[in-house]
């Protein structure tokens, strides 16, 4: 992938410049380190930063037309460039480069705005029609690649980061709106940012400027069956084989590269069905890397090095410690853009500099397969929990959470008072939309009691009012399993996985990732499945594993669903780590104040029960990560950055101590 941006110039302001447009390409640096593009007119102007993939000599880009009528940026890949191009070409466009972006702009002579449709990849693109003077902006279907714009003094400013409109828009100021939600959702609900006043183009959208207005279409959504005749039809062995033959041409096309392309490995069955895909279809050695921890029940290296021995790979292992976690930290806001509640980006960013280090940009990895395919314990627990509010005041149905989590003794008294505190949230309206993600939010929503009072008056409404708007009114026809997978496919998924723990943790250290489960193929094939596919009886994934039965070692095929996750709270406080110095400092009461999001006095009493070890629930966890991570997303886009273009800095990683 790489790094774009433009200015368009919608009415009589100034035309764009190449010192802007350079000034905003100094903050992409990192996503495109090989070369700069630029070009111009009295409107427009367009930037690109590169990182090489696709014919790495003859690719620079702006990539235009014949005539030089439609001038084309892009941020990602398009897969199936290779099918659009001999189409194209047998139709007598001339194409002058190998790239897959030349596609681009003859597919928009042949069909304008909706050439996005026949796009199968993960992009962002700006293109430019100096004909019509309009400019056509567009993300791909699931959100796998960001991108940012934002309007001032008559001028549409577009990027693939915030941080490269920040030169262009002056001083920055975080949304409290979006920090309501970030506290509830882990994102804000889209097309809202953190920054005020900047938006971001919402997955499967389309933005086209012209006559000096705007409009937004929506040309792709996650879609589920309305009524039983519309599920697939098929026995569980023919749509076992239907789904493994997509993945197989999902992964095929995603190798196309003119550099080597590895993977991620894990041990889960995910990433592990990946590896075996890839073999299926790329006879070549496949090199594949990994990440483990030093903290109990975290670590994941056993059923790693199972499949390691299983496909007869080379893999490259990273040990994180909780040091690495502390110190990486404000780096890692530093990229996400964002304040996040948990440190898991942190070493999947030391991951993907082990992937550069070792000669590789290109990654495949196995996110989306959980969203879906139907992974989450949340899935599983939103059964029982509706089985349970058919009966609320039943004693017996709720111990039925224990199958799901054994760890759960539920045979005091207290114990059963906490599930019913926790998961029996909403069994008063289990046909809500929102049933299935209702106790998480709760307890997520609690880090909002260290609010200031000032920020608590500048919010007005709930949080999931925006999401309700977020959600179409066919979703109430849909299976309550369907819901589930839509709320969690535009709230975690594309809010935050795809986007603090994906892309910003890869293109930091200039790695593009690739995510076949993410196709939008096997996105519509999924979701027209029978719920019963996804989710037998409790056991997650069944499709999947029926698919990949024979290619895998029957313990990664079996074993439970573990979450990744990565020290939280304790990296900052581990017994005998320097604490971080950025940490006493951000959460001092003096800075608190100034700063002005949080109560100084009830952080300090998490902080000290985080010193004494004593901070350790959900709660507590995400509590003070969204706490830390806020401060330190003031410090280092307010306190930190430059207002003149001309003084933007270019990629340094700074870092608060």
């Amino acid at each position: 992938m790489c790094g774009i941006a433009g200015i368009l110039n919608q009415g009589p302001g100034l035309p764009p410049s190449k010192s802007e447009l350079r000034a905003m390409a100094a903050q992409l640096r990192h996503r495109g380190p090989e070369a700069d593009g630029f070009w111009l007119d009295s409107r427009i102007g367009l930037a690109h930063t590169r990182l090489s993939i696709i014919d790495l000599e003859g690719g620079a880009q702006p990539i235009h037309n014949e005539r030089k009528t439609v001038q084309v940026v892009l941020n990602g890949e398009i897969f199936n460039y290779v099918e659009l191009r001999s189409e194209l070409e047998s139709r007598g466009h001339r194409f002058y480069t190998r790239t897959d972006t030349e596609v681009i702009v003859h597919l928009y002579e042949e069909v304008g705005e909706a050439f996005v449709e026949q796009l199968n990849g993960q992009f962002a693109i700006g293109l430019w029609d100096t004909e019509t003077d309009r400019l056509v902006l567009a993300r791909d279907r699931v959100g796998v690649v960001p991108l940012f714009f934002a309007e001032k003094e008559g001028r549409l400013l577009f990027a693939s980061e915030v941080k490269a409109l920040l030169p262009l828009l002056g001083s920055p100021r975080l949304d409290p709106v979006a920090l309501d939600q970030i506290m509830t959702f882990w994102s804000p609900v889209s097309p809202r940012t953190a920054f005020q006043g900047v938006q971001e183009l919402s997955p499967g959208e389309v933005l086209v400027g012209e006559n000096g207005g705007r409009r937004r279409l929506k040309y792709w959504d996650w879609t589920f069956p309305a009524s039983p005749d519309e599920v697939l039809s098929g026995s569980e062995g023919e749509l076992a084989e239907n789904l493994r033959a997509l993945l197989l041409d999902a992964t095929r096309i995603r190798l196309r590269a003119d550099v080597p392309v590895a993977a991620y490995l894990s041990g889960g069955i995910d990433s592990s069905s990946l590896v075996s895909l890839i073999q299926q279809v790329d006879t070549s050695e496949l090199r594949t890397f990994s990440i483990a921890f030093d903290t109990e029940g975290l670590d994941e290296t056993a059923y790693q090095r199972l499949m390691i021995e299983h496909s007869e790979i080379e893999n490259s292992g990273l040990i994180c410690s909780q040091q690495d976690v502390a110190q990486g930290f404000p780096e890692t806001i530093r990229h996400t853009e964002v304040p996040i509640l948990r440190t898991a980006p942190t070493p999947l960013k030391l991951l993907s500099k082990s992937v550069r280090d070792h000669g590789y940009k290109v990654v495949l990895t196995g996110e989306g397969a959980d969203e879906v395919l139907g992974g989450y314990d949340l899935f599983k627990e939103a059964k029982v929990r509706r089985f349970w509010a058919r009966q609320p005041d039943s004693a017996w149905r709720p111990l039925l959470l224990q199958r799901l989590y054994p760890y759960l003794d539920l045979s005091s008294v207290r114990a059963q008072g906490y599930v019913r505190t926790f998961f029996g949230i909403g069994l008063d309206h289990p046909e809500s939309v929102f049933f299935a993600h209702l106790p998480r939010w709760e307890t997520t929503a609690k880090t909002k009691e260290f609010f200031s009072e000032d920020l608590r008056a500048e919010l007005a409404g709930s949080a999931l009012d925006a999401m309700a708007e977020a959600v179409p009114q066919a979703a109430t026809q849909w299976h309550p399993f369907h819901r589930a997978q839509y709320v969690e496919a535009k709230s975690l998924l594309g809010g935050y996985l795809l986007n603090s723990q994906g892309d910003r943790m890869l293109m930091a250290n200039s790695v593009e990732g690739r995510v076949p489960f993410l196709d939008h193929r096997v996105v519509e094939f999924s979701s027209r499945l029978d719920p019963r596919l996804k989710m037998k009886v409790l056991r997650e994934k069944h499709l999947l594993k029926v698919a990949m039965r024979g290619f895998l070692p029957p313990e990664i095929l079996d074993r439970p669903k573990q979450p990744y996750r990565a020290p939280d709270i304790q990296a900052f406080f581990a017994a005998g780590h320097a604490n971080a110095r950025y940490v006493d400092e951000l959460l001092s009461e003096e800075v608190l104040k100034k700063y002005g999001y949080f109560d100084p006095k009830k952080v300090g009493l998490l902080k000290r029960k985080a010193e004494s070890a004593g901070a350790s629930s959900a709660r507590d966890n995400q509590a003070f990560v969204g706490i830390l991570s806020t401060q330190l997303w003031h410090y280092l886009f307010i306190d930190s950055y430059p207002t003149e273009f001309g003084n933007a800095p270019e990629h340094t990683g700074n870092h608060v101590d």
